[in-house]
């Protein structure tokens, strides 16, 4: 048993504080000795997925255009992922696989045009290998962001390299709505993309692995996809078109969901639909909904039971409507999916139209600084909802109407930690030891060391020793920073520290799925 090391007189105190470091809200005392409130605050989560999708398809966000120098791409991306930690992010999604191509040296696939300007070119460095060091460095998570059947967004398939896949294998192409596909009914194609996506899981220490709202593609008025020669050859046992196409896409899912965890079990996958499933007009089990699009009939994904079946770990349906819009109200939506994950393991975060704000005229609500905001209102009160992600890295830099700011001193004025996935993994590692908390000249300096091999960040807890409050930390009141393992040794200068007042520090570590051991703590004396 380790011995806990604490500087300073303590006494019931000290475990008072210790035994309330779980991270969770159960037995959570309605005052602490003091009289202080110990309910958990919900605008300040202890436990919150935050993240921002950062996109390079046509260059949207990043990089911001094609022939950049390896640097200025490098720059660029940084610039994000500074943001991410200014607005108390814990992830980046970033779309490494646009359309059938590499952010990475792939053994499958060539260099995405989006970085030179040329399929195929070397930009001069690995984007994917940096994307995941930077990333690390300031404890974010990075979850690789896969599209799984684009291959063009043009038609002329003589415009891809020659050695690309699909000029190996036309048959496998389909072209529709002016854009090239791989038809996901043909096995072999199925089997490309996921040795594509596999190539980046197995060679790079990525977070995740995300999906986005494309499967097959969004209908085209009077375009049909044309795979009724695929289905007559591999539709045996399906009665119709529509099945098959699903059992397709159910496929891909289910054994991409298998291999990731045969090889790192720890990766999560996810996936962020189209929000509506089914209009309730279609399927009484659907939202109370009147959208255009429905996952379940027109891109043959059927998400719900992807959830119900837990092949995937979460999903982040692109609830991208405002509260109250009457054809698909937020309002209505995300307490719908909140159902479909109730009593499963998969993780339930809501897609956010950061895009829309201050630009859109589908509806009034995005001209309100506060939509947004509001949003994360609602999202507080349904337990299931364990986070948001916003589309896209430009629009949130862009903070149109000071939506973003507004959002961010609202509900992002802590740090959180990444919301733990015990179905994967649920043993906390050793905890830390040696903690010291010395004042300096800029601060106060907390040391400590590691103890566990699997520890990958620290959560470094602040309160005031006299006069402060005595609760667990079932919020993130006092939780003032996380920070990446480097080694054996760490340090954090908590440069925020009041002088003159005597500060207890509790340090925690955690594991790559955010499994928190117990604290250990330390005094800063004056």
């Amino acid at each position: 048993m380790r011995v806990w090391r604490v500087m300073g007189v303590l006494g019931a105190t000290a475990g008072l504080l210790l035994s309330g470091l779980s991270g969770t809200a159960s037995a959570v005392p309605a005052a602490s000795a003091d009289g202080s409130n110990c309910a958990a605050n919900p605008a300040t989560p202890l436990r919150q997925f935050r993240a921002t999708w950062v996109s390079s398809v046509v260059n949207i966000d990043w990089p911001s255009k094609t022939g950049l120098t390896p640097a200025q791409q490098q720059a660029e991306l940084i610039g994000w992922f500074d943001d991410a930690v200014r607005q108390h992010h814990n992830a980046v999604v970033l779309q490494v696989r646009p359309t059938a191509d590499a952010f990475w040296p792939s053994t499958v696939e060539p260099w995405s045009q989006y970085l030179t300007g040329r399929q195929g070119g070397d930009p001069g460095y690995d984007p994917l290998a940096f994307a995941v060091a930077e990333a690390h460095k300031r404890n974010l998570e990075l979850h690789a962001w896969f599209n799984p059947y684009r291959l063009s967004m043009g038609t002329d398939i003589n415009a891809l390299v020659p050695e690309h896949p699909a000029r190996q294998h036309p048959d496998w192409v389909v072209s529709y709505g002016g854009k090239l596909y791989y038809n996901p009914g043909i096995p072999a194609a199925r089997k490309l993309v996921e040795d594509a996506i596999m190539d980046a899981v197995s060679r790079y220490d990525i977070d995740g692995v995300h999906f986005d709202d494309y499967f097959y593609p969004y209908p085209v008025a009077g375009q049909v996809f044309d795979d009724a020669a695929t289905f007559a050859q591999y539709g045996a046992g399906f009665s119709n078109l529509a099945d098959w196409r699903r059992n397709n896409i159910d496929l891909l899912i289910q054994e991409l969901g298998q291999k990731i965890k045969a090889i790192k079990p720890w990766v999560k996958f996810g996936i962020s639909p189209f929000a509506v499933w089914r209009n309730k007009a279609t399927d009484p089990e659907g939202t109370d909904t009147t959208a255009g699009v429905q996952t379940y009939d027109d891109l043959a994904a059927d998400t719900r039971k992807w959830v119900r079946e837990e092949w995937i770990d979460y999903i982040v349906p692109q609830v991208y409507w405002a509260g109250g819009f009457a054809p698909a109200d937020y309002n209505k939506i995300v307490p719908w999916w909140a159902d479909q994950v109730r009593g499963t393991h998969v993780h339930l975060y809501i897609g956010e139209a950061t895009y829309k704000v201050g630009t859109s005229t589908q509806s009034p609500d995005w001209a309100d600084p506060l939509e947004l905001s509001d949003h994360l209102a609602f999202d507080s009160a349904i337990p299931e909802v364990k986070g948001n992600i916003y589309f896209s890295a430009k629009d949130v830099r862009a903070d149109r109407l000071g939506a973003t700011t507004l959002l961010n001193n609202t509900w992002y004025t802590r740090p959180a930690l990444i919301p733990a996935m015990p179905a994967l993994d649920s043993r906390a590692p050793l905890p830390v030891h040696a903690v010291q908390a010395t004042r300096t000249g800029s601060g106060v300096q907390v040391k400590w060391r590691r103890t566990s091999g699997d520890t990958t960040s620290y959560a470094i807890y602040r309160r005031e020793l006299l006069g402060g409050d005595h609760c667990p930390d079932n919020d993130a009141r006092n939780l003032i920073a996380t920070v990446r393992s480097s080694g054996a040794a760490q340090s954090y200068l908590d440069t925020t520290a009041t002088p003159g007042k005597t500060y207890l520090y509790s340090v925690t570590a955690l594991d790559r799925l955010a499994n928190q051991s117990v604290p250990i703590p330390a005094v800063s004396l004056r």
